[in-house]
């Protein structure tokens, strides 16, 4: 099967995540190991699906840009 993953740049290190099957999520140290925990966790999920009679459903999901302006928090005083 064919999957979709995202990385997340974290302080130390990197986050990853298969968009169309979330419950599988893992860190590594760097982007290599994040994507060899990342497959290893796919794996093992896929092992549990099996042994409790669970179908691996891919979870349809839209990609796009979102442009989003950012207004900056204005301090209120409220005294």
């Amino acid at each position: 099967m064919i999957f979709t993953a995202c990385y997340t740049k974290l302080e130390n290190g990197y986050m990853g995540q298969l968009l169309e099957w979330p419950e599988v999520i893992t860190e590594g140290d760097n982007i290599e190991d994040c994507r060899a925990m990342l497959s290893d966790a796919a794996q093992e999920m896929a092992l549990a699906y099996d042994e409790n009679g669970r179908e691996i459903i891919k979870t349809p999901f839209y990609v796009e840009t979102l442009p989003i302006n950012i207004k900056k928090a204005v301090a209120v005083n409220v005294s």
